[in-house]
């Protein structure tokens, strides 16, 4: 399987506006490209997810904790846990990365 940054972005936004696109899936992990405009909206998720900055500056919030960011970080997030991006540059785009089990993963 091969994707790309320039895939993903030709996706968005898609037909009902969304911001994100689908680009990979094999067994319970799924790869999408994510780029919010102005908010972002997400909910917390069933599975566990990672996330990898593409481009873009901004604060991620993750339950009680907030960081900066910028292209090159990278964020994991266990399933069902509350998560934005905040204040986010208007070039933020991000790779996910969902897999595993709903309730995520137990060590």
């Amino acid at each position: 399987m091969h994707t790309s940054v320039g895939h993903g972005l030709r996706q968005l936004p898609g037909p009902n506006g969304e911001r994100f696109a689908a680009l990979m899936a094999h067994g319970s992990m799924r790869t999408e490209l994510y780029a919010p405009r102005g908010q972002d909206p997400q909910q917390p998720h069933a599975q566990d997810e990672l996330y990898f900055v593409q481009s873009g500056q901004g604060e991620f919030v993750q339950g009680d904790t907030r960081h900066r960011f910028q292209a090159g970080d990278a964020f994991f997030v266990p399933a069902g846990q509350v998560h934005r991006f905040e204040h986010f540059s208007d070039d933020f785009v991000t790779w996910v990365v969902f897999w595993g089990p709903p309730g995520g993963e137990r060590e």
